[in-house]
């Protein structure tokens, strides 16, 4: 074990919670050294890019978000796929179907998980699963629009395959988990269409 005398100490509790964590790591020199790290436990999540097969299209949506404004978006809106945070105790699949449905309006039989990682692990404890789902016009139930109790107020855009790629390329499209789902959709286009 690398890890010995882990401490985490609550700096703040809101929405979110902040620890300090100080530990003890060895290191590739065989040599004991104490760190101390904020890291924000904000809990895991879910994010899914629906596409079209036949019309070669997919959901984004497009939202206020506070943080990129902070750091120089300067509208603070941002395109990406539908996601959400999951509620303790709650499997990542039934989330991506319940926020889908939320924020697109749309109500898919199934969902197919791609992958799962850690989106910034040196400071952030939050792991993503990563879906795919085909989607048709007949899965349209709702307006969507997300939830006005949670503030929510987002826009739903279908956009083209190759509209989505140019978004990625020109830097329209900046959220990480968006650009990983429409690079695994353009790597998978002929096998998934």
């Amino acid at each position: 074990m690398k890890l010995k005398n882990v401490i985490e100490e609550v700096l703040f509790q809101g929405r979110k919670l902040l620890k300090s964590v100080s530990f003890d790591t060895l290191n590739r020199n065989s040599v004991w050294s104490n760190q101390v790290y904020e890291v924000y436990d904000t809990g895991d999540a879910a994010v899914i890019l629906p596409y079209h097969k036949t019309k070669r299209t997919v959901l984004l949506i497009r939202q206020l978000r506070i943080a990129t404004y902070i750091n120089g978006n300067t509208d603070g809106m941002l395109i990406e796929a539908c996601a959400g945070k999951l509620n303790k105790g709650e499997n990542p699949d039934e989330c991506i179907v319940r926020e889908l449905e939320e924020e697109t309006g749309y109500v898919v039989p199934s969902v197919q998980k791609i992958s799962e990682a850690y989106i910034a692990p040196g400071a952030i404890t939050e792991k993503i699963h990563f879906y795919i789902t085909p989607y048709t016009g007949m899965m349209k139930r709702y307006e969507g629009g997300g939830l006005a109790e949670e503030g929510e107020d987002i826009e739903v855009m279908e956009v083209s395959f190759d509209t989505a790629y140019k978004m990625v390329d020109s830097y329209e499209i900046m959220d990480v988990k968006t650009i990983v789902l429409i690079q695994y959709l353009k790597l998978n286009e002929a096998v998934l269409c």
